[in-house]
């Protein structure tokens, strides 16, 4: 497990519970707004990168470990976050460690590996997911800066809407990205869906996609009309600062 960061307590990441947040390294993804490209962009022996090793916290899995176990009886759960975690070889084994320690487990996924993440639902190994839900699958690719896996989304999409386990959609809204007509064509693509949280793009930090840095973004009164509109398919929308 290539771990690029550690928050060690949140109250805010794993619903219901007290949480540590691991980081893990690398994405699949090369979305513009994404504001960790260290994590994104590293260089883990799969070509080159301007981010090396040194530019970001590395953790052993051993010393992760460690931790955890001075960590029982102060937190209840463990977020799994990234980059994009499913790239992990060894996700699994990683999760049964943790799960062995005694914690929940929440994964972060942009959904584009159905098997693993449905893999880790049916041998109960989680307890929760959070995908990303970056635009109308019409228009995936062009948000993400990259050819996008459309059919394992729409199966990812597809396994949460089931109910097999408590989940959340997230989508990030970019001004320049982003019409209120892709929010209401998302709201049609995730339609019933449990919660669907709508944050509004953040440019004041260093970017995969430097060109969006101090952009303009949404106010919030603009992002309540789109939360307004996207609650005529998805009644639990909020917006999420």
């Amino acid at each position: 497990m290539v771990i690029g960061g550690l928050e060690k307590l949140s109250m805010i990441d794993f619903p219901g519970c007290i949480s540590t947040v691991v980081f893990t390294v690398s994405c699949n993804f090369r979305c513009h707004f994404c504001y960790n490209p260290m994590l994104v962009l590293a260089n883990t022996g799969e070509g080159e990168s301007e981010y090396k090793e040194e530019d970001f916290s590395v953790i052993s899995e051993k010393d992760l470990l460690l931790f955890l176990k001075k960590r029982i009886g102060k937190i209840e759960g463990v977020v799994i976050s990234g980059g994009e975690p499913t790239l992990q070889p060894d996700l699994k084994d990683f999760i049964i460690k943790i799960k062995e320690i005694g914690f929940k487990i929440k994964v972060d996924t942009n959904g584009t590996n159905y098997k693993i993440i449905n893999d880790l639902i049916e041998n109960k190994l989680i307890d929760y997911v959070a995908m990303d839900i970056k635009a109308p699958l019409e228009k995936y690719s062009d948000v993400v800066g990259v050819k996008a896996n459309i059919n394992e989304i729409k199966k990812t999409i597809k396994l949460l809407l089931s109910g097999v386990i408590p989940y959340e959609f997230r989508t990030t809204v970019v001004s320049g990205l982003h019409t209120e007509n892709d929010i209401i064509k998302m709201s049609e693509e995730i339609a019933r869906a449990e919660k669907w949280f709508l944050q509004r793009f953040k440019s004041d930090t260093e970017l995969v996609n430097n060109i969006f840095k101090n952009k303009e973004t949404f106010s919030i009164a603009e992002m309540k009309k789109l939360v307004f509109l996207a609650r005529k398919n998805v009644p639990n929308c909020k917006l999420r600062e």
